[in-house]
């Protein structure tokens, strides 16, 4: 086998320190030609950022604002993007250098290459120092000053309670529709949402108009006028109205409304509330879409509210075997709460009397047909309106024939028992609006209902109270909003019903004690826990993350 040699390699001594080197154009060593050729030349050493301390923002050339962690991706893009020179070198690495927070300093180790010769390519790294000048975006200088809004979105419903409120205020929280918003003010029938630019408050109102039934109209002032630039200067307002029908309401529709609404007999109850609202006829389980459009065409009010609601007592439920849905048809016989209870007899012997207010109406048996043949059970307790004994002020209700008109109707089944216990769930919401000792955007207070001062505080928690529960009780209602989990409380996994109503409500760890204590009635006896209870799983709970948190996992 014939050895061939390689081509010779020719060597030559660079020009300043004599190392034997491939020739090239300059004839130097690649350490000479660094010292002699600065490729970083025209890129500056030094920068520096905008900061807004209020929002924690960074400002983007030319008026953006972004939300950039420490030593994030998002914040290293902004720092390049300042620097000027890069267009001219290859930019092949780059990333941050630790620094002490309080610094209020950002250092960038750059790598960069340059052709510098023919076919010669310098590569050099090297740092430079960003200086975090503390600033304020406009948005929070229109807060800090007083009156700068420019749009303003008034909401208002004329009911007797807060619940509608709450629920808007958790799902503008699930869908971000919060963001824009400048501050939210409560007032008598509603709240205020303020914006500083008009785009933001039409946002808003067309999110309410898919979310709730509303009505609005818009209105503009003239603040200030140009004749030279023909500029002028306006503030809007929008307001929205939502239709006063609620859940679980008890409504009378209008005689004539009611016969172009598939001839729907006029007492019905309200089961569903969205862009539209549907109302349930419990005799006949028939119902009714009725859109925005058709309500305010010729509206309607309730005749009574969720706070009209009476407790009763199941004493016997027979289905009659029509079904629509989740809904069942069935002949009950109740009686109201309370109406038969037992207790030592005057003379010594223990006999079961009958405790009652009055003879004639407490321990009556009422006998009502009703939609909740699939839930109720004998012994259970269900809410309900009690017409018998009510007197609504309403033209409608007044010209129903006496034969139309039931003496009960049941809405809902109650857990007595589970709430007597009293104690602290396991979830927990979020609120619009920042409280005292809270940091991020959104907290985990009341909210922005109930803020206002002079208000009945103790109404306020009824109405919190009232929604928690129809959250509680409602996995539809549930599944429209966001549940966090309670840090304070301890979950548990992987067991049964049974096991849960021993270790306390929601699987929390309670003391033999407080369970024995809160375990039983007046009179000594244990109380049943209902097994049935609507128990919110772990599934349903996220984990209770700050928005800059959110997103670095997005």
């Amino acid at each position: 086998m014939e050895f061939i040699p390689g081509p010779a390699v020719t060597r030559v001594l660079c020009a300043d320190c004599g190392t034997p080197i491939v020739p090239n154009s300059a004839n130097l060593c690649v350490a000479c030609l660094r010292n002699t050729v600065d490729i970083t030349e025209g890129i500056p050493k030094q920068s520096s950022v905008s900061f807004c301390r209020n929002c924690e923002r960074f400002l983007s050339p030319p008026q953006a604002w972004i939300l950039a962690r420490p030593e994030s991706q998002e914040l290293l893009a902004l720092c390049l993007k300042r620097l000027k020179g890069l267009n001219k070198v290859r930019l092949t690495e780059a990333h941050f250098i630790w620094t002490e927070p309080h610094s209020r300093r950002l250092r960038v180790s750059l790598t960069i290459q340059k052709e510098v010769l023919t076919s010669t390519i310098l590569e050099q790294v090297f740092e430079i120092e960003y200086l975090v000048h503390n600033t304020q975006c406009s948005d929070c200088a229109r807060l800090a000053a007083k009156n700068t809004w420019k749009a303003l979105v008034q909401v208002r419903q004329k009911v007797s309670h807060k619940r509608t409120f709450l629920f808007l205020e958790q799902l503008i929280l699930k869908h971000g529709a919060q963001k824009d918003t400048i501050s939210v003010k409560e007032v008598r029938d509603g709240l205020d949402f303020f914006y500083s630019q008009r785009s933001h408050a039409i946002k808003m109102v067309e999110f309410l108009n898919g979310i709730v039934p509303v009505r609005s109209k818009n209105s503009e002032q003239l603040l200030s006028t140009d004749t030279h630039s023909n500029t002028a200067n306006y503030k809007f307002t929008y307001s929205v109205e939502i239709a006063p029908i609620c859940k679980d309401d008890l409504v009378c529709i209008p005689f004539k409304q009611a016969r172009t609404l598939s001839n729907i007999s006029p007492l019905t109850i309200c089961t569903r509330v969205g862009a539209s609202f549907q109302l349930l006829d419990v005799s006949t389980l028939q119902s009714v879409e009725i859109s925005s459009q058709i309500f305010w065409r010729s509206p309607f009010s309730a005749l009574a509210g969720v706070t009209d609601l009476v407790e009763f007592t199941v004493l016997d439920v027979e289905p009659v075997g029509t079904s629509r849905g989740r809904w069942v048809l069935a002949d009950a016989q109740v009686a109201l709460a309370g109406a038969f209870r037992s207790h030592t007899g005057t003379h010594g012997n223990s006999e079961m009397e009958m405790d009652y207010e009055t003879a004639a109406e407490s321990t009556q048996i009422f006998h009502t047909r009703t939609h909740l043949g699939a839930i109720l059970q004998p012994g259970d307790t269900a809410m309900g309106y009690y017409l018998s004994s009510s007197n609504f002020n309403s033209d409608d209700f007044a010209k129903l024939p006496a034969d139309r008109i039931p003496d009960i109707i049941l809405v809902k089944k109650a857990y007595p028992n589970r709430r007597k216990k009293g104690k602290a769930r396991n979830w927990k919401l979020r609120s619009i609006a920042k409280e005292e000792g809270e940091e991020g955007e959104t907290g985990g207070g009341r909210g922005v209902v109930g803020r206002t001062g002079g208000r009945d505080q103790k109404k306020v928690d009824e109405d919190y109270e009232l929604f928690l529960r129809d959250l509680e009780e409602d996995p539809e209602l549930r599944g429209a909003v966001n549940l966090y989990k309670a840090e304070d409380v301890k979950m548990k996994e992987g067991r049964d019903v049974g096991q849960r109503r021993r270790n306390g409500q929601y699987g929390m760890d309670v003391d033999e004690e407080a369970r024995d204590a809160e375990g039983t009635t007046a009179n000594g006896e244990e109380e049943e826990e209902e097994p049935d209870f609507p128990e919110v799983g772990l599934d349903e709970l996220l984990e209770d993350f700050d928005e800059m948190t959110l997103q670095d996992a997005a």
